[in-house]
């Protein structure tokens, strides 16, 4: 049936009056369920129990404010000045089983109690949480990539230096170095190090505690791989991933006393991955560091010049201008398996993106060291759980990718919020009973069910 054009408008008159009142209304109707998603994981008794000996004091029990952080990055706020616009949303408060949230002061001088015996208690809880993602899944291989990111701070955040930033070279900031999963998109650990520090600074100790953390959950039955760029690449974090039996596919930088650039300064014959991609492989030979490798090198046409193409002054071929690129491995793969391979790297920058944009690791609340390493812990952790909230409650699984990246289709935590968490509901009590009312829709009706249903599981 056709409706008529003049019935699809509606007049508006005048202004609606705005008042406030104690209606029980809430913002965030998904928390129920992220709430139920918690106590499924335990996640209050692990907080409790990881900070039975670590002392840290005050009236609120550390547990109810661990979850309160988390709620505050889910619900989308960065601040903990936010907490005030929230405080009253009665959801928050059943989340975090608090009858009153503390203010921003008190939040802050919670987290300033945070020595390195803490900070180390709270990774630690995340690396359980993580690995027990793992185990429940099942997985036969885990692809750890392994890299730094900038977290601008402002000039009084203790242990915060000028370092590597390109874009704002006079800012003081920290280097955090992370261990990202790839199959699920979650972080493993987190190190917080100040900002004027190499790439790989701490990378061997992190890498080691890592591995063999794994091999003791794990065994032998888990492959283990790792990915990094040419800043990792070390003759220390070589013979820790052979002696260990890791997989890895690291970036080999065009330094002179390796020797690469005569090597394909020489080259005459390349194989093709694609119509712009094409390589050879060759045995490198380091007398330095007595070793011998296995490298497939590449190199990638490009139009013109631009100012990405700073490897232009390697070489001068006279048939168009290339990008070129360098791989050690250990793994047996074909040069176009072993590029798109080491392309799925990428996956973990964009990760990296949503954690902070959407979980506010680039926040940085205090000027106190340990209170914003323990921060960006709890960035990592509300992260992680809202992926493993994800992945237990029916992620459909992905079909296998050669860059091997997320093995299931992952909402991102913006679009989560919106259909998830971010709707509007009304606490009432028709038979003496709380029961959570919502708005019909039957879209948000089907995805509530679903979840309800599978954490009922």
């Amino acid at each position: 049936m056709r409706l008529k054009v003049a019935g699809l408008g509606r007049a508006v008159k005048r202004d609606l009056p705005i008042e406030f009142g104690s209606e029980e209304l809430t913002s965030y109707a998904g928390l129920e369920l992220v709430r139920r998603y918690f106590e499924r994981v335990q996640l209050r008794k692990r907080v409790s129990e990881a900070f039975r000996d670590c002392g840290l004091r005050g009236d609120y029990a550390s547990s109810q404010l661990v979850v309160l952080v988390i709620t505050l990055l889910v619900v989308g706020a960065r601040r903990l000045e936010q907490l005030s616009y929230i405080a009253t949303d009665p959801l928050v408060r059943r989340i975090s089983e608090l009858s009153r949230v503390p203010s921003a002061r008190t939040m802050r001088n919670w987290l300033r109690q945070f020595t390195n015996k803490s900070v180390e208690a709270l990774r630690q809880l995340n690396w359980q949480l993580v690995v027990g993602q793992l185990e429940r899944l099942g997985l036969r291989r885990i692809t750890l990539d392994v890299d730094g990111t900038v977290v601008r701070t402002g000039s009084q955040a203790q242990w915060a230096f000028r370092g590597f930033n390109p874009h704002h070279r006079k800012d003081k900031s920290y280097y955090p170095l992370l261990a990202h999963v790839a199959q699920t998109g979650q972080f493993l650990r987190l190190k917080n190090r100040p900002g004027n520090v190499h790439d790989s600074k701490g990378a061997l100790d992190f890498l080691r505690q890592e591995i063999r953390s794994l091999r003791e959950r794990f065994g032998r039955a888990v492959v283990l791989e790792c990915r990094m760029d040419a800043a990792f690449f070390q003759r220390g974090i070589l013979q820790l991933l052979r002696r260990e039996g890791c997989e890895y596919a690291i970036k080999v930088p065009f330094c002179s006393w390796i020797g690469l650039r005569p090597i394909v300064a020489a080259r005459k014959r390349w194989k093709r991955v694609d119509d712009r991609v094409s390589y050879f492989e060759t045995t490198l030979r380091l007398e330095v560091w007595d070793m011998e490798l296995h490298v497939f090198v590449y190199r990638k046409h490009v139009a013109h010049k631009t100012r990405k193409n700073f490897q232009l002054d390697l070489f001068s071929p006279d048939d168009g201008h290339y990008e070129y690129s360098a791989i050690t491995t250990n793994k047996e793969l074909s040069g176009p398996a072993l590029w798109h391979f080491a392309a799925g790297r990428g996956a973990q920058e964009k990760t990296i993106a949503e954690l902070k944009g959407e979980f506010a690791l680039d926040a940085v609340p205090s000027r106190h060291y340990g209170a914003n390493s323990a921060w960006q812990q709890l960035s990592i952790l509300a992260h992680n759980l809202l992926k493993g909230f994800q992945l237990d409650t029916g992620a459909e699984c992905k079909r296998r990718s050669p860059k091997r990246t997320a093995s299931y289709l992952l909402r991102s935590m913006r679009t989560l919020r919106f259909e998830l968490v971010a709707r509007a509901g009304r606490l009432c009590r028709p038979q003496g009973r709380h029961v959570l009312r919502l708005e019909v829709n039957p879209k948000t009706k089907q995805l509530y069910e679903d979840v309800a249903a599978a954490l009922a599981a």
